[in-house]
């Protein structure tokens, strides 16, 4: 009988060698991976508590609470940025649900994705970051949330006195800046009314009616002071925009704090005084029709109903304290909160506006500031 003839080595079956050599390259690769895909800028991977829209699973908080304090500005602004522009507020926690009726607003007009919330103290920073990653950065030192920041009280000095600094900083790495107050509501596109190449676009704040055709320039003085808003700026990365906010924080700087009624300094005078001392900074004043102080909307109907449908962003400013800012928005119908909660990034907080009765009950013994003084005193944070 012949004998069995041999297949040669190289057709013979080699299987297990084959699964071996699968398994290698797969754990190759995951390795690779491992180490390559958390360097990379996407976002899922910077913010690996990012979740989809369609995902019912919350962020989760280990991550929040043990990363986001070391999350610096540069990284937040490249992050939300769009088209080198990034639109700003600063906000403390008490006022989480101003600041979710104001980014109402602004989703309506498909410009949420730009904004960076810089938050005054901690407990900000963790909610709007277990909410809407990445959105929020803190810029150290952390203020006291439970401090009183109603018009003319220390907190509001220590709050709005660093807003030039934050603003100044983001045009240092080379973006635009729109800052708002949140007791804003957009009610159509700001950016359509942006126009030129200025260095600063800015509202008036005060309450005389100005022709619809009023110059855009630097506003007349009254007794030599301006009263330009310092709550809605847009500030295009320009060395005129620059030298601008270098005044500002000089001119804040040198009028600290005091707790007399004669001297209790914020940011808007200060504001007024950088723009007499830098003429040379190209300025344009935004229509009073499409940007009106809270004065002028709130308390002259006439004048509303003349100019309606011009309307762009309302100001809830020439009134004090938390409660009554909040009945106005709702009596003119702005407060967006209860019925459109669901079209805000953040979504419902039901458990904020609890926490939020105390801390208005004690704002409102400590506010006692007469709204009609004729000053534009209403702001807050």
């Amino acid at each position: 009988m012949g004998q069995q003839q041999q297949r040669p080595i190289s057709n013979r079956p080699i299987s297990f060698l084959n699964r071996n050599g699968l398994f290698l390259l797969l754990l190759a690769l995951l390795v690779l991976l491992g180490v390559c895909l958390p360097l990379s800028e996407f976002p899922l991977f910077m913010f690996p508590n990012r979740i989809s829209a369609s995902s019912s699973s919350p962020p989760s908080p280990s991550f929040v609470v043990s990363d986001w304090r070391d999350y610096t500005l540069a990284q937040a602004a490249k992050f939300v940025a769009k088209n080198g522009t990034v639109i700003v507020c600063a906000v403390s926690y008490p006022f989480l649900p101003f600041l979710n009726n104001w980014l109402i607003s602004i989703s309506r007009q498909k410009h949420h994705e730009k904004v960076l919330v810089i938050a005054e103290d901690y407990a900000l920073l963790y909610k709007v970051n277990e909410k809407w990653p990445g959105h929020a950065v803190l810029i150290p030192p952390a203020l006291d949330p439970k401090a009183a920041h109603h018009f003319g009280s220390q907190g509001f000095y220590n709050l709005t006195s660093r807003r030039p600094q934050h603003l100044l900083d983001i045009l240092e790495l080379g973006y635009n800046v729109m800052y708002n107050d949140v007791d804003m509501v957009w009610l159509q596109d700001p950016f359509k009314y942006l126009q030129g190449s200025h260095d600063v676009y800015f509202m008036d704040d005060m309450t005389a009616i100005k022709p619809l055709n009023h110059s855009h320039g630097l506003p007349p003085s009254r007794n030599g002071v301006t009263y330009v808003c310092s709550c809605m700026i847009f500030l295009r990365c320009t060395s005129g925009a620059k030298l601008l906010l270098k005044k500002w924080v000089e001119e804040i700087r040198s009028q600290p704090w005091s707790n007399t009624e004669a001297k209790k300094p914020h940011d808007q005078p200060a504001f007024n005084r950088a723009l007499h001392k830098t003429p040379q900074v190209d300025v344009y004043l935004l229509p009073q029709s499409a940007f009106p102080s809270g004065g002028l909307y709130f308390k002259n109907e006439k004048w509303v109903n003349e100019t309606k449908g011009k309307h762009v962003i309302v100001h809830n400013n020439y009134i004090v304290g938390y409660n009554n800012k909040l009945k106005r928005f709702q009596d003119f119908g702005l407060w967006l909160v209860d019925d459109h909660s669901h079209e805000s990034p953040l979504g419902k907080l039901e458990l904020v506006q609890e926490e939020n009765n105390e801390e208005k009950k004690q704002k409102d013994e400590r506010v006692k500031i007469n709204e009609n003084r004729g000053q534009p005193n209403g702001t807050f944070l």
